[in-house]
C-alpha cells in the first residue's frame, strides 16, 4: 500500500483505494461463487488475525482497538476457530542458534 502522508486529502486518497480493493475483492468472490456467510466468516477472521499480530496476541489490546468487549472478542475467536496461540506462534522470536545465524548475516552485509 501505498505510504501515507499528512493531510486529510491524502488520507481520503488512501481510503478510496482500500474501498477500490475491496469492491475488487467482493466482485472477484462474488464472480467465483463463494456465499456470504463463508465470505463474511473469512474477512471476520483474518480482520481480527491482523489487529491480534498487531497487538502481540494480547487480546485485551486488541479487543479496545476493535472496540469490543474482550469476552465478545473471545467468544468471536471460538467461532472462528481462532486460537491466539496461533498468532503468538507466528510472532515469536526465533530460538538462539537461528539469531546467532541471522546476526552474523547481517554483520557480513554491513
Amino acid at each position: 500500500m501505498r505510504q501515507i502522508e499528512a493531510g486529510h486529502g491524502t488520507l481520503l486518497r488512501h481510503e478510496d483505494d482500500v474501498k477500490r480493493e475491496l469492491d475488487s475483492l467482493i466482485t472477484q468472490m462474488h464472480s467465483t461463487g463463494i456465499r456470504y456467510e463463508d465470505a463474511v466468516r473469512q474477512f471476520k477472521r483474518q480482520y481480527l488475525l491482523e489487529v491480534l499480530r498487531a497487538n502481540r496476541g494480547n487480546q485485551c489490546k486488541a479487543a479496545d482497538e476493535l472496540g469490543m468487549h474482550r469476552n465478545t472478542l473471545s467468544r468471536t475467536m471460538a467461532e472462528l476457530e481462532l486460537e491466539v496461540a496461533e498468532v503468538r506462534a507466528g510472532l515469536k522470536r526465533p530460538v538462539r542458534s537461528e539469531r546467532l545465524v541471522h546476526s552474523g548475516l547481517r554483520q557480513q552485509i554491513r
